[in-house]
């Protein structure tokens, strides 16, 4: 309710919630399985007792092939984001997720992938173009979220050709699957990332293939809802784009914009 509240407050016209679906195996930012049920009934409910603002039920899905899938939930929901957050196995059978502690990330770099960024990095960006083709969501979640363990450009630079391939045929891939991007602001406003996911220049990409965008503050506090989206829409607007992506009466529909919102 403290979101729908806050919502209210900003004058939006809708509020979608995608907290991070169960997983078969500990983890200690997803929903527990049992719990799956009461999200979604609280979510119905508040649908049911709000008028002035639209409500969507949402999750946002890892994909870890042959273990979890978007496909797993998507009858159950208004959408699915879709996102790569574990890459592979430590020789434990721990999944490695890598945009957790710096730590966790040096240790499965060494261990699944002994110490080669570029391999690691590579198999992050597999993993996402075969999530596209095998289980595809709504929306692709921070596309290249996996930049913020390269502080210092430790492990690539975003100009490497190596790197800037593995990004234009993941966009060619983007452009078959009839999914929307998602332009997350979280990484900003957290310090772990001087720019959105994905980079300027890959949403120049974006905007030359004319793939549809939509703009997410990947909000874990009510007070984040729209954080740094006056200034992403005008990064937005720089670049090219004239509009954004968002459901309106259940239906994905495209909306011209400014740094006060929505245009409608």
């Amino acid at each position: 309710m403290d979101y729908v509240q806050q919502a209210k407050a900003l004058k939006m016209i809708g509020l979608g919630f995608s907290c991070h679906a169960p997983l078969n195996f500990p983890s200690k930012w997803c929903m527990k399985t049992a719990e799956l049920s009461n999200y979604l009934l609280a979510i119905e409910q508040l649908k049911a007792s709000t008028s002035d603002v639209e409500i969507y039920t949402g999750l946002e899905v890892d994909f870890i092939p042959d273990v979890i899938s978007p496909d797993q939930f998507k009858d159950q929901l208004d959408y699915t984001i879709g996102s790569i957050h574990f890459v592979d196995q430590l020789p434990n059978g721990i999944r490695w997720e890598i945009d957790g502690q710096h730590t966790f990330f040096l240790e499965g770099l060494g261990k699944i992938f002994h110490g080669d960024g570029r391999a690691a990095i590579t198999r992050y960006f597999e993993l996402t173009r075969e999530m596209l083709q095998r289980s595809c969501p709504t929306i692709i979640g921070h596309l290249d979220k996996i930049k913020i363990q390269n502080a210092g450009e430790k492990f690539f630079k975003e100009r490497d050709a190596w790197y800037q391939l593995e990004i234009k045929k993941t966009i060619d891939i983007i452009a078959e699957s009839n999914v929307i991007v998602e332009v997350n602001t979280r990484g900003i406003y957290q310090k772990k990332s001087p720019t959105t996911y994905p980079s300027p220049w890959i949403l120049e990409l974006l905007h030359k293939k004319n793939i549809p965008i939509t703009l997410s503050s990947d909000a874990h506090h009510p007070t984040d809802i729209i954080n740094q989206f006056p200034e992403t829409a005008t990064l937005l607007s720089n670049i090219g784009f004239k509009s954004i992506t968002i459901l309106r009466e259940g239906t994905w529909k495209s909306f011209s914009f400014n740094t006060h919102g929505i245009i409608h």
